[in-house]
């Protein structure tokens, strides 16, 4: 197996010092993804939507917490400790649930595209099927928000080879679907550069909530740990921490204390360029050229 080129690789202690607004050590961003499942999806044969035979009541509600409930908790919390959201934004919800894509939008939030339903994968796509997902989630969010996305983040993180290509020819400027840094780097396609932003599937909440079974304390402890080593270590060279989020999980009432004590810490330690991912890949490529 080769390497797929397409990235170049330079460790940590080998690359020029990028430097934050303010001279911040580390750039945060929150990533809520405003999604919509669909209770009775088409079926794909490489993988199940739902966990149980759907039309699924049990997870098709559970998520619907989010666009009911879940979402204005979520949002009033980082609104309160000034906390823009970079939406990671299921584009059927721009008909599904308008007000949820309005509140996002009244509050000044950033969006990009987490494809139309995140109960429909890009495994085995045709080139044309995907363009025109793309193109869709581009006219959609602009005629639902007046803003053109910029960034992509594939739904259900569900890839096809021509993946990053296609984003690049529609004139997208990043992708969240790479894991590998701290920082952002450039990534090679066969129509130009794309710039990789730091996402993560380390603290995101899905993860921890289901994958590692942290309580909601400790998911907001993890929050302080991943901040505090990434500001520690941005002083060297600059830090990108995501906080990947998801309302029907995080915006519970059970958990939403524990996760406004981890916004309060890091907004009151000062260390933080807190902004949203458009920035942060402006900085990045007026600092780092292709």
């Amino acid at each position: 197996m080769q390497d797929p080129g397409l990235y170049p690789y330079r460790g940590w202690r080998d690359r020029a010092k990028l430097v934050w607004p303010g001279g911040k050590p580390i750039a945060v961003w929150v990533a809520p993804n405003l999604e919509y499942y669909e209770i009775d999806p088409p079926p794909h044969p490489k993988r199940r939507a739902w966990a149980r035979p759907h039309p699924d009541v049990v997870g098709f509600s559970h998520r619907d917490y989010a666009n009911r409930v879940g979402h204005w908790r979520m949002a009033d919390a980082m609104s309160e400790f000034g906390f823009p959201g970079s939406v990671s934004l299921s584009v059927a919800l721009c008909q599904h649930h308008p007000e949820v894509v309005a509140d996002a939008a009244a509050r000044g939030w950033e969006f990009f595209s987490h494809g139309i339903y995140n109960t429909r994968y890009a495994y085995d796509m045709e080139p044309d099927e995907e363009r025109a997902i793309i193109r869709d989630s581009i006219e959609t969010v602009r005629a639902a928000t007046g803003q053109t996305i910029r960034g992509w983040l594939a739904p259900a993180l569900t890839h096809t080879v021509n993946t990053l290509d296609l984003l690049a020819e529609a004139g997208l400027a990043y992708t969240c679907d790479l894991y590998h840094d701290d920082q952002p780097t450039w990534v090679t396609t066969r129509n130009g550069p794309l710039v990789a932003i730091p996402y993560s599937l380390e603290v995101n909440d899905h993860y921890g909530f289901f994958v590692y079974n942290m309580s909601p304390r400790e998911y907001a402890e993890t929050l302080i740990r991943q901040y505090e080593r990434l500001a520690a270590e941005g002083e060297a060279g600059g830090t990108v921490m995501c906080i990947p989020l998801h309302s029907y999980l995080i915006g519970q009432p059970h958990r939403i204390g524990p996760f406004r004590d981890a916004l309060r810490h890091i907004a009151r330690d000062g260390r933080a360029w807190i902004t949203t991912a458009g920035e942060i890949v402006d900085a990045f490529r007026a600092q780092v050229a292709p």
